[in-house]
């Protein structure tokens, strides 16, 4: 227990004696530090004795009395030299003369070899307080950490009792201590600098003055959705005891220096002069990348490959080092009887290219020649599988790639001696939320299943296979990393904990990537824009329609008018002159979300001519969208290539060119893009759930050295829906519900009930689709099979035909999904599964509802855009439970047949062109409720059919109007003296209201 500090020495000295007392370091006077090679050279050689003896007295007989001083200035030639540092002098040794000296010794991956352990044994751990760098003696270290002789970790201390904090460490650090001393003298001095009191810790890797940067090395506080930054509190000590407890331990410090620290290469090219620039950090682990690490290896050793593991990292988290340094440990780990765990590790990206930000950290760890492959876009599906086949260790693809291995070793009866079926497989998936759905994670478990066999076999093996091979395999574990999960994800990879939640095996928060400022917080400055607008007819015909297919085509119009464009256009334009335009050393880029890729196309030219007008000649733009759009009268064609003048795979590059301002995309850079010079956003496209985190989130970058604001100005969302999409992800994501199989029977009862599905023709198209070959005639066959269902759906009225493809649906994603975390094993299920799968490629049936073109039939005009809010940074809540889309979550709810005119009538209520909204919308629940309650019209329903019911129902009209007066005189009155109107918005419920009386009870 430890008593009240009064002195910051004392809080020093209980470091010391831990580390002395606890972990068998050896405490030195900072007499024997040599401040000219940051060094302790009486135990580098006491290290060098009793480790390499013999190496030791061979120099020794050729230097003589030089030795000491020959290896000494050998050593620190090769850490000061340009290829050298003390990192790899540690990690790889140095040669003297014809000698090659080893000056670390890493821990083992098996206890094969006792004399290794024994080295490692070895080492030694030294440390010393107060200790000077500088010529004059004038400025002392706290606390430096020594092993074998070299400085390898210093501290400045703070004790809060006392009244400083790390703050006043960091000050320290920036202000006095100089970066060309020895012992900080970036590569070839300390690995990291700790600015360390009795709550928090930050670090650097490198001292830069006034210009150096810490980042926080703190263990997060809190759990779940009260996560966040800082430590939590450990009763009867400092909350940073995990730093000399655990981190400053022997066996820690061997890990970071060996598996972990490592320096990053980085070339650029500046954008003005075009010369290239080379940049190296040297890398130093985040508390939670460390501990991520190490307790999925800890995992590991327990469970091998029997587990899953889902790691909810949010962005600002470092994820990209993660992986590399995860992939590393998989490839080398032994289990604790010595035996490797896995004999392959494939990291998967969700992306189409492989993301060369984690070639480089992959390749960028130092390994062994042919360990890794990195399979770029040039390399085929066959060069996948022999990469799996040889003793490549670490093999990088994209989730695009991976399908096709089924294929392929299906169809390869000669496959070479080394089997993918005898291997185990870590498989690291980036951004697991778009890659772990349907059928590419059913390819991916198939291709690595080992129960899985390639061979001609009877249909109801191959089913029964095709059952097992989809699920968690003994040979494959996943390691799946996403700041956002799905709830399929968190099923799929979670962890059931003891509340019945499935939650992620490891996580770094939203909340706490904020508080620590790695991340900034994108709804901090927020804006939310309305659009008004008033809608005419523009034909004599009523024709009528369905009101969400009708709501569409007008939005869609509304969207595309060129009036509309043009306000938003110099809103858009004028605000980011005045607001964003400035910030980041005048450097800051706007990003433009667009509904769609016509709309980015005219969006593109509208800027373009605003910005020609008002002769902004400083205002590049680019546009960003997949595939051709032509234009209205379909004499042009246009390309993201022909708009920006540059290929495709350009746009990013060319986009973080001072020139550049805006980039307009469309379904494109809004998830992955990483620029940090984005300050705004500009939203014209609804945005949902996971799509609207991932979306707003490409503003979330930092850009030193500016203080950046970032801010969003939305013309379609509403605040308080993107703050609830942020809410699952802000702290920790759980699922609430379990999968349960007795969906997919309750699917598959409901599927019957249609009858629309002949069980001779599943039979039929079964035997067919298991055919290694299939013939002509086969599939004259299976046309007759789905034909046939086809037919049956096509007989049935819409709303059903609806409601059958809807259940067909969630049976298919339903079923796939199950597969992949359950046991579940059914051979008729499996066919029926087989013949929809199918069946829903073959049917061709529009959407019902759909057909009549507004085109021409509608006109816009008064168009008025006005603030609706402004949000400025407050508390967020979290919100952490989200549900499987599973198929009891599904209402089909009717859609109302309504008079177009109604329906342009509605919008405009909605608008405010005609009436206030909540003034109509209400006006028009309390007739339905008046309506509900008449017994007049209770006993026309029971005593009708729906057309004459109508007639009694429009003759009750005015009563319920003029009973409803003193609820809403004017809106009433109104309707009263327009029958026309009055009959097109109160016509709206005669079928609901018709529907409800006919099936209730008459009061008696």
């Amino acid at each position: 227990m430890r008593g009240q500090i009064n002195e910051r020495y004392d809080y020093q000295q209980e470091i010391i004696n831990h580390l002395v007392d606890e972990d068998g370091y050896v405490e030195r006077n900072h007499s024997n530090f040599d401040k000219k090679f940051a060094m302790d050279p009486e135990l580098l050689f006491q290290f060098l004795k009793d480790t390499q003896p013999e190496k030791l007295e061979e120099l020794t007989k050729q230097f003589k009395e030089d030795t000491e001083e020959t290896i000494i200035n050998t050593i620190n030639k090769f850490i000061l030299s340009k290829k050298g540092s003390l990192l790899s002098a540690l990690k790889h040794g140095v040669d003297v003369n014809n000698q090659h000296l080893t000056l670390l010794y890493g821990k083992p991956a098996t206890d094969f070899n006792p004399e290794l352990s024994k080295l490692y044994s070895e080492n030694i751990f030294s440390v010393m307080q107060e200790v000077y760098a500088d010529k004059e003696n004038k400025e002392r270290i706290d606390l430096v950490i020594f092993i074998n002789g070299f400085a390898i970790i210093s501290f400045e201390l703070k004790s809060n009792s006392q009244g400083q904090n790390y703050e006043d460490a960091i000050r320290q650090y920036r202000t006095t201590r100089n970066p060309k001393d020895r012992l900080f003298l970036f590569k070839a001095g300390c690995l990291v600098n700790f600015a360390m009191d009795t709550e928090e810790v930050y670090m650097t890797t490198e001292l830069a003055k006034e210009k150096t940067f810490f980042m926080p090395f703190n263990m997060g506080k809190g759990e779940g959705v009260n996560s966040g930054a800082g430590n939590p509190q450990f009763p009867g000590k400092y909350s940073v005891s995990y730093m000399w407890e655990d981190i400053l331990k022997k066996e820690t410090l061997v890990e970071l220096i060996t598996k972990f620290i490592f320096i990053e290469t980085k070339e650029s090219k500046d954008p003005l002069t075009g010369k290239k620039k080379v940049k190296q950090r040297l890398i130093f682990p985040r508390y939670h990348q460390l501990d991520v690490i190490r307790k999925i290896l800890a995992d590991l050793k327990v469970n091998k490959t029997s587990q899953n593991y889902l790691i909810q990292h949010s962005a600002g988290s470092g994820k990209t080092n993660s992986i590399a340094w995860l992939a590393h440990r998989l490839a080398s780990l032994h289990d604790d009887d010595n035996q490797i765990i896995f004999d392959n590790v494939i990291i998967m990206t969700d992306r189409v290219v492989v993301d060369r930000q984690l070639q480089k950290a992959i390749m960028g760890i130092e390994h062994k020649a042919g360990l890794i492959r990195v399979m770029d876009d040039k390399c085929t599906s066959e060069d996948l599988k022999l990469a799996l086949e040889s003793n490549t260790k670490i093999v990088v693809t994209t989730i695009q790639k991976f399908p096709y291995v089924v294929d392929l070793i299906k169809d390869d009866s000669n496959s070479s001696d080394v089997s993918l079926k005898n291997k185990k497989f870590a498989v690291i998936i980036d951004e697991a939320h778009s890659s772990t759905a349907g059928k590419d994670m059913m390819a991916v478990t198939e291709a690595l299943s080992s129960s899985n066999k390639f061979y001609e076999q009877d249909i109801q093996d191959q089913l029964v296979q095709e059952i097992e091979s989809s699920g968690k395999q003994k040979n494959v574990s996943m390691f799946a990393f996403t700041a956002t999960p799905k709830p399929t994800t968190l099923r799929l990879f979670g962890r059931l904990d003891k509340h019945g939640n499935y939650r992620a095996f490891h996580l770094y928060s939203m909340k706490q990537a904020i508080e620590e400022e790695f991340i900034l917080d994108v709804l901090a400055n927020y804006t939310t824009y309305q659009t008004y607008y008033e809608l005419n007819k523009e034909i004599a015909d009523d024709p009528e329609l369905k009101t969400a297919d009708a709501k569409r085509q007008i939005a869609q119009q509304i969207d595309l008018d060129d009036q509309n464009i043009a306000q938003r256009t110099k809103i858009i334009i004028e605000h980011f002159r005045k607001h964003v335009m400035s910030e980041l050393g005048n450097q800051a880029k706007a990003m433009v979300i667009m509904s769609s890729r016509k709309a980015a196309v005219k969006y593109r030219q509208a800027f373009e001519n605003y910005i020609n007008e008002h002769h902004y000649d400083d205002m590049g733009m680019l546009v960003a969208f997949s595939g051709k759009v032509n234009s209205d009268d379909g004499k042009k064609e246009f390309t993201e290539a022909s708009m920006n003048g540059l290929p495709e795979d350009r746009t990013a590059k060319e986009f973080n060119k001072p020139g550049y301002r805006f980039l307009l995309v469309a379904n494109k850079y809004q998830v992955g893009f990483d620029q940090p010079k984005l300050s705004a956003m500009y939203v014209m496209k609804k945005l949902r759930g996971v799509n609207a985190v991932q979306t707003l989130s490409r503003l979330n970058r930092i850009c030193p050295p500016y203080e950046k604001t970032p801010f969003v100005l939305d013309f379609v969302n509403d605040y308080k829906d993107i703050e609830a999409a942020f809410a699952p992800y802000y702290t920790t994501t759980l699922l609430a519900d379990t999968v349960n199989p007795q969906l997919v029977y309750n699917l598959v009862e409901k599927i019957d009930g249609f009858y629309i599905i002949d069980p001779q023709n599943v039979e039929g198209a079964n035997n067919i689709l298991h055919k290694a070959k299939i013939q002509s005639r086969d599939k004259k066959n299976l046309n007759f099979y789905f034909g046939a269902t086809e037919k049956k759906i096509k007989e049935l009225d819409e709303n059903t035909q609806r409601e059958v493809l809807t259940t067909l649906k969630h049976f298919v994603r339903c079923y796939e999904f199950l597969l992949q975390v359950s046991s579940l094993k059914d051979e008729e299920l499996q066919k029926l599964y087989n013949y929809v799968s199918y069946l829903m490629k073959y049917v061709n049936i529009s959407r019902p509802g759909q057909g009549y073109d507004l085109t021409g039939k509608i006109k816009a005009s008064k168009f008025t855009q006005k603030k609706t809010g402004q949000h400025v940074a407050g508390t967020k809540r979290s919100n952490p439970v989200v549900k499987l889309p599973m198929a009891d979550d599904v209402v089909l709810s009717e859609d109302k047949k309504k008079k177009l005119s109604a329906i342009i009538e509605e919008i405009n209520q909605a608008t405010g062109s005609n009436f206030d909204k909540d003034v109509a919308v209400k006006s028009m629940l309390q007739i339905r409720d008046l309506m509900m309650k008449s017994d007049n019209l209770r006993n026309s329903a029971k005593n009708n059919n729906e057309h004459d019911f109508e007639l009694s129902y429009f003759d009750h009209i005015d009563d319920m109007l003029i009973e409803g007066l003193e609820h809403n005189k004017d809106f009433f009155t109104l309707l009263l003296n327009n029958d026309e109107m009055k009959k097109e918005v109160l016509g709206t419920f005669a079928e609901e209201i018709y529907k409800s009386l006919r099936e209730s009870k008459v009061k008696q």
